[in-house]
């Protein structure tokens, strides 16, 4: 995901991290939405996200030898079990899509018509779903103001290998 630093003002960067570049924020959650990174109570919403299905396990955000956390004993039958069903993944629309023109939630069907999931951000042509995986390689559609706006999802690199099964 890149790097933040605190930096002391006019600090030449690319000394510090060669390479490196500063941008903007939709930048980052361009680059968020293409490795399927969820942040905030927009596509992690209260009450309704599982931290297995919303991939923090594999991003070291779930610990399985220490708790109490509310929701333990469900996230931990269900990681030993192997069981997910659904996971948060990357998908891109065929058409950049209109600012806050999809609301949140809105369901994303398979080419017959099946509920395959949910989608929960995203901004111009990218976004992130919390997709069923047996869906995930199908062509899949959402309704935007009545229209049909095709769609594909992706498994990012940094998942485990094991994690498409």
């Amino acid at each position: 995901m890149g790097w933040r630093l605190i930096i002391k003002a006019g600090a030449n960067l690319p000394e510090i991290i060669p390479g490196s570049r500063i941008e903007n924020i939709q930048d980052y959650h361009r680059h968020r939405y293409k490795q399927g990174i969820p942040e905030g109570v927009k596509d992690l919403p209260p009450g309704v996200a599982l931290p297995l299905e919303s991939n923090l396990a594999y991003m070291n955000g779930v610990s399985f030898t220490k708790g109490c956390y509310i929701g333990q004993e469900l996230t931990a039958r269900t990681h030993h079990m192997g069981v997910i069903r659904k996971r948060l993944v990357p998908v891109q629309f065929s058409v950049p899509l209109p600012q806050e023109s999809i609301p949140e939630g809105a369901e994303i069907l398979t080419e017959t018509g099946k509920a395959a999931g949910k989608f929960r951000a995203g901004g111009d042509e990218l976004g992130i779903a919390l997709l069923r995986l047996a869906n995930i390689n199908g062509p899949l559609c959402l309704n935007v103001a009545g229209d049909k706006v095709k769609l594909t999802a992706s498994i990012p690199e940094w998942w485990p290998k094991t994690a498409s099964k």
